[in-house]
């Protein structure tokens, strides 16, 4: 969701609207070698919902992000077409990445935590998922 992260991996980003993933949570599935921690995850779960930010992002960039999401290494698939809720507006198609799940994942480090609160708070997600967010846990 860091719109600096985008625009440094991505130049051709460019904000589309905030969203949420009904009947999933989030979860740290997967280890990234890179942050040496837990790295965040969308699992299915009935009557939750994960929050984030749809990026229209140009052809010529996907190769780029799927390297640096860790497509093309099989730690992430990407898998389009996806629907996604729209806050009072309806439905969208797009894009997301779910993490290949490894056996036992570490949590998240405090700063990868800070990255995805500092995301949403940019992006003015709902008060209560900030809360969550808030809970997250972390390896010390």
């Amino acid at each position: 969701m860091d719109p600096e992260q985008m625009r440094e991996r991505c130049p051709s980003t460019c904000f589309v609207c905030v969203a949420r993933l009904p009947d999933h949570r989030l979860a740290f599935t997967r280890k990234s070698t890179r942050r040496n921690c837990g790295v965040a995850d969308a699992v299915e779960a009935e009557g939750n919902e994960v929050w984030g930010v749809v990026y229209e992002i140009d052809d010529h960039d996907l190769p780029k992000l799927d390297r640096l999401e860790g497509v093309t290494s099989g730690a992430y698939v990407r898998r389009d077409g996806e629907l996604l809720c729209i806050l009072d507006n309806g439905d969208i198609q797009a894009s997301i990445y779910f993490a290949t799940r490894d056996k036992d994942p570490p949590l998240p480090n405090p700063e990868y935590k800070r990255l995805i609160l500092s995301g949403a708070r940019f992006w003015q997600l709902p008060q209560l998922y900030l809360d969550q967010l808030e809970r997250i846990e972390t390896e010390e």
